[in-house]
């Protein structure tokens, strides 16, 4: 090959070469302000603070970023990333809460057993409080009779004390009883949702009815 004829085919290689590599650059591609596309082999200036595409050589879309967001853009982004994890978080408990409670009842009736236990334990607890307020209740029949032997004159101050003592454990056993009964309806609601829940779990259905509760529920009279 002559020298003229071998300069010719290295241009043309080098040429072919050159143009391979061009081909295989990335392109960058965006809308301008105004809606017109723009490309270029790098990031054009109008492209900078909106969103383009990267295309491969055969002028494919190979990864998309998205413009920066504006402060409220963030502010909104965070506030749904944050509650996407807290509802993650909530089916999360939601999901061990359900496993603790089938792994705890063999079946729903263990459910019913372990109420009426805990309700005995509590009707229990709740005895001598009852056995005070009926104590105090009789005691203020007895000072009541006292009173009418004064109504036209004073009354003694030790009946007077004994009054205002009688008053307040009447009130203090009253509002216990009261207490212990909003309570007991509370642990019956709490087992209530536990064998609905059991159920739909189980069996894909909630409970037909409610089973009564075998532990007495006693009221201040």
């Amino acid at each position: 090959m002559s020298p003229k004829h071998f300069m010719i085919a290295a241009i043309t290689l080098l040429g072919v070469a050159t143009g391979e590599t061009a081909l295989a650059r990335s392109s960058y591609c965006c809308n301008d302000a105004n809606g017109k596309l723009v490309c270029g082999d790098i990031l054009p200036n109008a492209c900078y603070k909106r969103a383009y595409r990267v295309l491969d050589e055969r002028g494919r879309v190979v990864r998309e970023v998205e413009a920066p967001l504006t402060p409220e853009q963030r502010q909104l982004r965070e506030a749904e990333e944050a509650a996407k994890r807290e509802a993650e978080k909530r089916a999360a408990e939601e999901k061990r809460r359900n496993q603790a409670l089938l792994a705890t009842y063999p079946n729903e009736k263990d459910i019913d057993l372990a109420r009426d236990r805990a309700l005995a334990e509590f009707e229990k607890a709740s005895a001598d409080t009852q056995k005070r307020y009926d104590a105090a209740l009789k005691q203020k029949k007895k000072l009541d009779a006292e009173k009418e032997f004064y109504v036209k004159k004073p009354m003694p101050a030790n009946l007077k004390k004994q009054v205002a003592e009688n008053e307040n454990d009447i009130k203090a056993t009253r509002e216990a009883l009261d207490s212990r009964k909003h309570e007991a309806d509370s642990l019956r609601a709490k087992y209530d949702e536990e064998k609905a829940r059991y159920m739909a779990l189980r069996y894909g259905k909630a409970p037909l009815a409610a089973t009564p509760a075998t532990a007495a529920d006693k009221r201040p009279r």
